[in-house]
């Protein structure tokens, strides 16, 4: 019995591992020939983050799934396939204008840190699509021939997962944009004439 159970578990967090996402990368143009400058380019050209602020970058998402949920014999209704579909989209600034060797040097420096700043918030999506699978399947609900409780009793769970995955995203960004953070630090090296 206990090896059946360590198969089906092995068997369950194998067909989990076993999508990726798929990821795209926008651009915007930034244009200067100074760190201010770039830096002002950023602002007046980056994504929208709210309804009058722009960011120097932003990771964006579209997760659609494949559901599979099937009456039981015993009247109840059980979620049985859950698979995702993830599109995970990062949007950065893209040199627009040729740079001198020192800006370019710092350019590198800060365009390095702000897609790694974005993988980060690209991993937090990709655990938010994976804990959403992992409480999907296998989800039932007891005197459910329709299908219908099932269905709410997950998007109960979803909202929650969400609530906690934009929770943590929140906590990062402040992290790193207050004074001293990592994207703080980054801006300072790019504007900062040495």
């Amino acid at each position: 019995m206990i090896a059946v159970m360590a198969m089906l578990a092995a068997g369950s967090a194998e067909a989990q591992q076993a999508w990726k996402p798929t990821e795209q990368t926008k651009t915007y143009p930034v244009t200067g020939t100074s760190g201010i400058e770039l830096y002002s380019s950023i602002g007046e050209n980056g994504p929208k983050a709210g309804q009058h602020v722009r960011a120097i970058a932003h990771t964006d998402f579209k997760l659609t799934w494949q559901r599979k949920y099937e009456p039981q014999a015993d009247g109840s209704c059980m979620l049985t396939t859950a698979k995702p579909n993830l599109v995970i989209i990062y949007t950065l600034p893209k040199l627009a204008s040729k740079l001198s060797p020192d800006l370019q040097a710092k350019w590198v420096v800060f365009i390095d840190g702000v897609r790694r700043h974005e993988r980060v918030h690209g991993e937090m999506i990709e655990n938010l699509a994976r804990n959403i699978e992992q409480v999907s399947i296998g989800i039932s609900s007891p005197d459910d021939p329709k299908c219908t409780k099932v269905r709410a009793a997950l998007q109960v769970k979803i909202g929650e997962i969400f609530a906690a995955h934009q929770q943590r995203n929140r906590d990062f960004d402040k992290v790193e944009l207050s004074d001293g953070g990592n994207v703080h630090q980054l801006i300072l090296a790019l504007v900062n004439q040495r």
